[in-house]
């Protein structure tokens, strides 16, 4: 909590006041947009790209366990909400938050209530193709520029909400993510995607953790993405990728972990002008430091990272349950995920209370 984190400092005063104070309870709903692509990714052609928005709730709404899993015997606890409660009363500043690879919004609600309950909209979506709920497609593996458009057409949807747009404040805006998710968020500040600088990467580091086989879906390798270059069905999907997929009006960008920072345009990078917090554990093997954090920090004027020591790549999924941890091989590669956690949500309250003050 911030008043842990900064009491009796004078500037923790300041950060406190810019998105109100801790709210009483935290309401969770459901909605559902679409994109050009969505259909060509999602594995059942559907062009659906669901949404889940968590936001600041009226007293006396009643949450219930967020879980993943058999109720049961969950494999994940990722927090508690209200499910469709009444908002509070007022306008919230937003974070849109992008999952990692196979995984879900349900997955980062441990990440997602936490701000929301800090006085923060955040709307998070199921990447199509993408995601833990259907089938992994090489779409929706190799198409990684179209999860800032699945956060743009999101953001869109809420924003025409008639329920949820009276509690929003349009005009301060973040956007977070883990893994590719991170990927994601900076390419909605502002990052542009070279695909043919991630292949060359691969082809020349092919045991990097990036471009190895992934325990969400080995047989879609990024050591493919050559292949697919290759590929005449392909051809007008990446030549798109290089366009500008920003998301307008970004104020702020915070990463954990992130993934494919060699699929971002060097340049791009460094002309990124929003302000850029990264967060990355030390014994990450999935998305090296070296290759992804660090790159992000060395390039992006003015960027901040923190490093965890210990801190793996999985720690910063939804907390696992002792069943999680045993019939889930990621939650085995866990170490330290209380402290990832309290560290991620510490550093985003820091960077979005100060970057979207009015």
């Amino acid at each position: 909590m911030l008043k842990t984190l900064f009491s009796g400092c004078a500037v923790a005063l300041a950060f406190l006041a810019l998105s109100g104070p801790t709210v009483a309870a935290v309401g969770e709903t459901h909605r559902s947009a679409t994109t050009p692509t969505a259909a060509l990714r999602n594995a059942d052609g559907s062009s659906a790209v669901p949404i889940t928005v968590w936001y600041p709730a009226q007293a006396d709404a009643h949450e219930t366990p967020l879980v993943i899993g058999p109720d049961d015997a969950p494999l994940f606890a990722t927090g508690s909400a209200a499910a469709d409660a009444p908002p509070a009363s007022g306008r919230y500043s937003v974070v849109l938050l992008s999952h990692g690879f196979g995984g879900t919004a349900r997955m980062m609600a441990w990440f997602g209530t936490a701000l929301a309950r800090e006085g923060f909209v955040v709307i998070a979506v199921d990447h199509p193709g993408s995601n833990g709920r259907g089938p992994i497609t090489g779409n929706g593996a190799a198409w990684w520029w179209e999860r800032a458009e699945d956060l743009k057409a999101a953001w869109k949807t809420v924003q025409a909400d008639p329920e949820l747009s009276p509690h929003i404040d349009a005009t301060r805006l973040g956007v977070a993510g883990f893994s590719a998710g991170g990927f994601a968020a900076l390419v909605a500040g502002g990052a542009r995607v070279d695909v043919q600088h991630f292949a060359d990467f691969c082809q020349k580091h092919p045991n990097d953790g990036v471009c190895a086989p992934q325990l969400e879906a080995p047989d879609l390798t990024a050591r493919n993405i050559g292949t697919w270059l290759k590929d005449p069905s392909m051809q007008e999907r990446f030549k798109d990728a290089a366009g500008d997929h920003a998301v307008p009006g970004v104020r702020a960008v915070f990463v954990m972990a992130p993934a494919i920072v060699q699929g971002l345009a060097p340049d791009s990078l460094k002309r990124m002008q929003v302000p850029v917090s990264i967060l990355v554990g030390t014994a990450d093997t999935v998305a090296p430091p070296a290759t992804n954090a660090d790159v992000v920090a060395k390039s992006v004027p003015g960027a901040k990272e923190q490093r965890l020591p210990n801190v793996t790549h999985y720690d910063f999924l939804g907390e696992c349950t002792e069943a999680g941890k045993k019939a889930v091989p990621q939650c085995a590669k866990a170490r330290h995920q209380e402290e990832a956690h309290k560290v991620a949500v510490e550093e985003a309250l820091r960077v979005f209370q100060a970057a979207l003050a009015k």
